[in-house]
């Protein structure tokens, strides 16, 4: 398998996990550094994420890739993820989001796991 294809598949586990609320599958994605830029700019780490994923603060519904181009330079890579995603969040009701995640990413021991994201809409 190239790396643009295991970095497309590393961003939509990351999707699938949210969606299935899914710890132990955030936790296979996401590497311990792991920052979350949310839209508004606030900050979350790996386990404040996984977290807010778990407990419903962050929920999501459905997610359909659109575009996900990968530049990859040796063990880092930067996949800029567009999905068209269904999601509840903080409170507000559910909708659909054009949501954008530029996500880097670290290839370690063979495996890639996202080290940023940051959130945005497209």
């Amino acid at each position: 398998m190239s790396d643009t294809t295991a970095v497309q598949n590393c961003y939509k586990a990351m999707y699938a996990a949210m969606i299935d609320k899914d710890r132990a599958g955030l936790e296979e994605v996401l590497d311990d550094s792991f920052v979350l830029v949310h839209m508004t700019g606030m900050h979350q780490n790996r386990e404040e994420f996984i977290t807010a994923v778990l407990d419903g603060t962050l929920n999501y519904y459905s997610a359909v890739h659109e575009n996900l181009p990968v530049t990859v330079n040796g063990d880092s890579a930067v996949i800029t993820g567009q999905s068209y995603v269904q999601a509840a969040v903080f409170g507000g009701g559910k909708h659909y989001w054009h949501l954008q995640q530029k996500c880097s990413l670290k290839k370690t021991d063979g495996q890639w796991k996202i080290t940023r994201s940051v959130a945005s809409t497209y």
